[in-house]
């Protein structure tokens, strides 16, 4: 498959780091945008744990329209930016192009099903620490785990699993996209939220105090309660899996923090408003959730100062 041609939708820490990765294997191009410059004239640089490396030469683009038709378009923008898809997808769709998004929250397969309805759609929960360093410098600190579901169309949900794979990234395809959705927010609600909502604090801070570590058990014992409320059955070992993995990580800054004190949108509505909605909608009662939510919002509306 080595005429098997990728985009890189969004090349931020998550594009960047898988995109380069799969480019080791496979013709991946890049759209980006503030580190366009750099990445043309340096390269593309990963530190990671599993051993650094470094692309000379990346296909780097600032448009999709340079890129032209792929067969698989991997979507890593936040989901705040979600309402330029429409726009900045076409050129890069040919009538068999599959759509992975790597983004966090739920909802977003329906909106792209929505908008392109004839491509299959595949959702992606990553399960890594990694941060953005320098221009054309990403961070892999611990993990990468891809837990991989289809919307509708489990062929394409196999191939994209066997490209992630041949490519060396831990990826599990699962039967359920929407237990696999639920099962990342019992990771980022918690730890995603109260980051920002105790002050801007990271994960060893949180799990460094008794009330705060309470709080984030009780938040993913609410998520797995919500999820059962539409039938994906989520063991409640699964947050002591979580508290344990994220113990490991060390002091960690998930992603929503890093972008609220950079003053960038917080994906606040994916992450925590949805999934209360959705817990109301089959009468799943989750206050911490509900509590969450509301400190969050007060936090982004009155930014990071």
């Amino acid at each position: 498959m080595s005429d098997f041609r990728i985009a890189v939708v969004g090349s931020g820490s998550v594009g960047s780091y898988y995109g380069a990765i799969l480019s080791r294997h496979f013709d991946v191009s890049f759209l980006m945008r503030s580190d366009l410059a750099a990445v043309k004239e340096r390269g593309l640089t990963i530190e990671s744990p599993d051993g650094d490396f470094h692309l000379d030469e990346v296909k780097a683009f600032a448009s999709t329209q340079e890129i032209g038709p792929v067969d698989l378009v991997i979507i890593a923008l936040k989901t705040t930016a979600n309402g330029i898809l429409p726009e900045i997808l076409p050129p890069l769709l040919k009538d068999s192009t599959l759509l992975l998004t790597l983004q966090n929250g739920l909802g977003n397969e329906d909106f792209l099903h929505q908008h392109f309805p004839r491509h299959s759609i595949l959702g992606g929960m990553c399960f890594v620490c990694i941060n953005r360093g320098e221009p054309g410098t990403i961070r892999h600190i611990a993990h990468g785990l891809i837990e991989m579901g289809a919307r509708d169309d489990s062929k394409a949900l196999e191939k994209v699993a066997w490209i992630f794979t041949t490519a060396g990234i831990p990826c599990k395809a699962l039967p359920d996209l929407g237990l696999a959705r639920w099962r990342k927010l019992v990771w980022n609600v918690p730890f995603n939220g109260l980051a920002i909502a105790a002050g801007g604090i990271d994960t060893q801070a949180i799990l460094s105090s008794p009330e705060l570590e309470s709080r984030a058990r009780a938040l993913m014992l609410e998520i797995i309660a919500a999820a059962a409320g539409f039938e994906h059955e989520i063991d409640e070992s699964f947050a002591d899996a979580n508290i344990k993995r994220t113990r490991e990580m060390g002091a960690y800054q998930p992603s929503s923090l890093v972008d609220f004190l950079a003053g960038n949108p917080v994906e606040v509505d994916p992450i925590w408003g949805e999934p209360l909605r959705r817990a109301k909608s089959v009468n799943v009662s989750t206050p911490q959730l509900e509590l969450l939510h509301q400190e969050i919002c007060e936090a982004v509306a009155s930014g990071a100062s």
